[in-house]
């Protein structure tokens, strides 16, 4: 192994394939979840069995974004449903949760401070994406030079690197490189409105781009849907 590595784990299929990417360029990953007060919180059950399945450390951190609101993730909004790829593209949906990434990143460069790990996987996407604008290059690459000059270990030399393998990737090709990589999609939730019990939505836009992203690689879909 070459270093240490910071995983961000959401449980979603992104980041299980980023964790698998840690993994085969030789870093010892830790991963970091993020109990954010998120609807789905299903999705920090399966980050523990995902990071479970690669043998790999797993932070679970809680930073209440709830008491902000202003999505239909932290907030009782609707989850927009059914809506065709030109409305997905065309606007900044209400799944948007405000400086999310901007969040979690900070909390990983804390964890990889600590650590002493250099290397820092979000599996953001600028392709297959709902709009969002944090999962875009530019933020990424200011994020960076933001970072090392705000932390010791950018100051005294060891500078920290942002990997995003996946953000100019389609979903079906980061579902045939995962595949390939070993990475069990079963374990993996995409879904931004699961019921009680788990099951997939199907109708948002994360089980709509999952849906599409497996058959355009075709594999099967393992998610269960309602």
């Amino acid at each position: 192994m070459r270093g240490r590595a910071v995983v961000l784990l959401s449980g979603g299929l992104d980041s299980a394939t980023c964790l698998a990417i840690a993994k085969r360029d030789g870093l010892t990953p830790t991963c970091l979840a993020v109990d954010y007060g998120q609807r789905h919180r299903c999705e920090l059950d399966a980050a523990r069995n995902i990071a479970d399945a690669f043998d790999a450390e797993l932070m679970v951190v809680s930073v209440d974004l709830r008491s902000f609101g202003g999505s239909a993730l932290t907030e009782n909004i609707d989850v927009p449903k059914g809506r065709n790829d030109s409305e997905i593209a065309g606007e900044i949906p209400v799944t948007y949760v405000p400086a999310r990434n901007l969040v979690f990143l900070s909390l990983a460069v804390a964890q990889a401070e600590v650590l002493g790990a250099q290397d820092l996987y979000i599996g953001v996407n600028q392709l297959d994406y709902s709009g969002y604008p944090d999962c875009r290059n530019e933020f990424i690459e200011a994020f960076g030079a933001a970072a090392n000059l705000a932390t010791k270990a950018g100051v005294e030399g060891t500078r920290l690197r942002i990997q995003t393998p996946l953000i100019d990737m389609t979903k079906a090709q980061i579902i045939t490189l995962g595949t390939g990589l070993g990475v069990d999609y079963a374990m993996t939730t995409s879904c931004y409105d699961p019921t009680q019990n788990g099951k997939a939505c199907g109708g948002c836009d994360s089980c709509i781009l999952r849906k599409q992203g497996f058959e355009q690689a075709g594999v099967p879909d393992p998610a269960r849907y309602a």
